[in-house]
């Protein structure tokens, strides 16, 4: 596959490096020089220094038989028209942009991005993702990570293991005898910073991250097995007023329950206009770091606090005193990955990538074969995947031991009218069949070729 990618900030470089490593033909367009040398050094990508948006730019990226134009730059307009003159001058079958203006997301002005008027066939706001990732960090607490796969029916958890989990050191095939009515399975294991695929003999121990597959209506039950009986947040604490902090807020309020938000921003206008927007939050303007402040925001009996400033350090810090003024779990916003990195010895329970949640969603529409859903983990070192069995797939028509999936490849749930189903060696496939699978990240291509229209490709 083709793609331009222009933008070679953190979001632009993430995806070329996903892209670049699955031997894709990636080109990145920046107009700082400083950006594209950066890439072009560390990727097996070309790097052009121009404008976006420019024809004469796209032209000699070679957006004439490109498959795919990524617009990520900062600017949602460059964004927008990147995409325009990719579609009217050049004919690029799918384009993708990131639009952070809340304004022009509006269900009012829904018309605005289909072909008839500015052609976009994928629109990202890294701003509503990462609400929603907080937002779902704040549904199943006790998790690092989740995320919903077949229209919510199955979700993949992420866990980490404590010194009081009940289930450490047992051998995975016993996680079926112990507790049938699961239908837990445990797909990915990060450990010391690596990454692998358990099988049935493997162990799991303190302090590692481990990624189940879990039919949705068990999550709660599931946490519990491992260790974790944290309960929904009554009291929230939100640092940080901007579009992401705003966004979570109101859905908190829009959801009904008798959560009690309350939220410190340390802009004094941002401050006022998000008391303007909220109904039942109470906002106090003030240093997310100041212990009092914390502490009149009620710090010592609030489960969740979440630090979604724009500056990492101020979420890192503040989420480390929240701890220590009596906060019982923190999520915190950071973009920086090595930062992300410290989070667990700093006993941060939750933190969330933007760039991550970004190229999750583009990995969606980039990915080939029918494919449902993606969701990148642990840094890009596995995906989950969620595909629509073909006939003509070789998934179809034969007990699931007698496949043989390679090594780094394990299916974890398969949903069929409704039903989740947890796989076993005796399960066959069918024809329309929703499958969930977790692959390691070199695996990726073959997941796509098992769910390709024609056997041609196998």
């Amino acid at each position: 596959m083709k793609v331009i990618i222009c933008g070679a900030g953190q979001v632009g470089f993430g995806i070329a490096r996903q892209l670049a490593a699955e031997q894709n033909t990636v080109t990145v367009i920046d107009q700082s020089a400083d950006l594209v040398r950066q890439v072009t050094d560390q990727l097996d990508v070309q790097g052009i220094v121009g404008h976006g948006s420019h024809p004469t730019t796209l032209d000699r990226a070679g957006a004439s038989d490109a498959d795919m134009l990524i617009a990520v730059t900062f600017s949602d307009e460059v964004n927008m028209t990147a995409c325009q003159v990719a579609h009217s001058l050049f004919s690029v079958p799918m384009k993708v942009a990131r639009v952070r203006a809340q304004s022009y997301l509006l269900p009012i002005w829904q018309d605005l991005f289909s072909r008839e008027h500015m052609p976009i066939d994928v629109i990202i706001s890294p701003e509503l993702e990462v609400a929603k990732s907080v937002l779902r960090r704040l549904r199943v607490p006790g998790a690092f990570e989740t995320v919903s796969f077949v229209d919510g029916l199955v979700q993949m958890v992420g866990i980490r293991l404590e010194e009081d989990c009940p289930v450490v050191d047992t051998p995975l095939n016993q996680l079926s005898e112990l507790f049938p009515e699961l239908h837990i399975t445990v797909v990915g294991i990060a450990r010391e910073d690596r990454m692998f695929v358990p099988d049935k003999h493997d162990q799991m121990i303190v302090g590692d991250d481990v990624y189940i597959i879990v039919e949705s209506d068990k999550v709660t039950r599931a946490l519990d097995v491992f260790g974790h009986e944290e309960r929904r947040a009554a009291k929230v604490i939100i640092i940080g007023a901007g579009n992401i902090g705003l966004h979570v807020a109101q859905e908190l309020e829009r959801e009904g329950r008798n959560v009690r938000v309350k939220m410190i921003e340390a802009n004094k206008e941002r401050a006022e206009s998000a008391a303007d927007q909220l109904d039942r939050t109470v906002v106090l303007h003030g240093d997310g770091l100041e212990h009092g402040l914390l502490r009149e925001a009620g710090i010592h009996d609030c489960e969740t606090v979440v630090c979604l400033t724009n500056d990492d350090e101020v979420n890192i810090l503040a989420s480390v005193i929240a701890k220590r003024l009596g906060g019982e779990r923190t999520v915190a916003l950071i973009n920086n990955n090595t930062f992300g990195q410290l989070t667990k010895s700093l006993g941060i329970d939750s933190y969330i990538d933007p760039r991550a949640t970004t190229v999750s969603k583009i990995l969606r529409h980039v990915r080939r074969g029918r494919i449902r859903g993606v969701y990148s983990v642990h840094n890009g070192a596995a995906e989950i995947i969620e595909a629509e069995a073909l006939e003509t797939s070789p998934l179809v028509g034969k007990p699931l031991r007698d496949v043989r999936l390679p090594d780094g490849i394990i299916i974890g749930s398969i949903v069929r009218d409704d039903r989740v189903i947890q796989p076993h060696g005796d399960f066959t496939i069918e024809t329309n069949d929703r499958v969930v699978i977790f692959a390691h990240a070199q695996m990726v291509k073959k997941v796509e070729q098992y769910f390709r229209v024609s056997l041609d490709f196998f």
